[in-house]
């Protein structure tokens, strides 16, 4: 049975609405300095920063109607922004692909967003940017619960901090152990690469994301330098269980790749194996090419060494 509501219960959140789209812009003529509705934006970025997409995917994940979407799509593809390519699971099945042209038109609106909301959060310190963080995370986890829509990304990412290295490092060991039966070689490899990048960190040529969701470590992911001039090494890709199916991989490789090219690499490289299907599906949908493969014994288990490149 529905709950009765107060009228004053009603006008609050009419009134916090109101407060809320003024302090973040969305009212201001010409969204984010562009030429695209709010709507067209929210699709922009559901391709640049999970991949190519089916079209019932993100009608269901953003609420749109089919008709409306497919007229965002008819336009952008007539404007050169996206395209449409073969599944490769069903080659029956066209998927939404974000174009170079629609990227690099995308990208710098993308950069505007961050950089007016990086300056909104810096009016606060440390403690309070948290707790309004942890407010937001509370309002979209109720209207998440009663909508079953997903109104906002629930994690939160963030530097690395004393005490990451540790859980990054137990965390690898102890998911790769139950999920490919690993031994414990692999939390001893996982172990030396953070303490490496912990003792040699150079925060103008690398960084390490921590995800968390209500308060929680839920992934990792890590830029590193490499000998080679102007190459970078995508390390430490993590997400939890419990994490999985909000776009957290793609989005901690689409911030590595973003810091990567205001550093100035050219290229990132990274290494896998052929039994981290999920990690490799994300790698796979943001351009990496595999350049090498190698059976190996390791940790205990028969695989494939697999290096991959992305010309950034």
């Amino acid at each position: 049975m529905p709950v009765l509501v107060s009228h004053e219960r009603v006008a609050a959140v009419r009134a916090f609405n109101r407060f809320f789209t003024r302090h973040i812009g969305v009212l201001r003529e010409g969204l984010l300095h562009s030429q695209f509705t709010l709507t067209e934006l929210r699709v922009l970025y559901e391709l640049a920063h999970h991949g190519d997409r089916p079209s019932a995917a993100l009608c269901r994940d953003l609420g749109l109607d089919r008709g409306y979407l497919s007229r965002i799509a008819a336009k952008f593809e007539n404007d050169g922004l996206i395209s449409k390519v073969a599944s490769a699971t069903d080659g029956r099945s066209k998927l939404l692909h974000l174009t170079p042209h629609g990227r690099a038109v995308y990208e710098p609106l993308d950069q505007c967003s961050r950089d007016e909301v990086s300056e909104m959060l810096s009016r606060f310190d440390d403690a309070q940017q948290l707790r309004l963080l942890g407010a937001m995370h509370t309002i979209a986890e109720l209207l998440d619960d009663q909508s079953g829509m997903k109104y906002a990304q629930p994690f939160v990412l963030r530097a690395h901090r004393p005490g990451d290295m540790a859980w990054i490092t137990r965390r690898h060991g102890e998911l790769y152990g139950a999920q490919h039966g690993w031994d414990a070689s692999f939390e001893q490899l996982v172990g030396q690469i953070c303490t490496d990048f912990d003792r040699h960190f150079d925060p103008a040529l690398e960084h390490c994301w921590i995800a968390e969701m209500a308060g929680q470590p839920v992934g990792s992911v890590a830029v590193a330098r490499r000998g080679e001039a102007g190459v970078a090494k995508l390390r430490l890709l993590l997400v939890e269980e419990a994490a999985r199916g909000h776009g957290l991989g793609a989005r901690l490789v689409d911030e590595c790749h973003r810091f990567a090219r205001a550093a100035g690499y050219r290229k990132m490289r990274l290494w896998t194996t052929d039994q981290q299907k999920s990690a490799r599906q994300i790698y796979q949908g943001k351009g990496y090419v595999l350049v090498a493969q190698t059976p190996v014994l390791a940790f205990g288990q028969q695989m494939v060494d697999e290096t991959w490149e992305l010309d950034l």
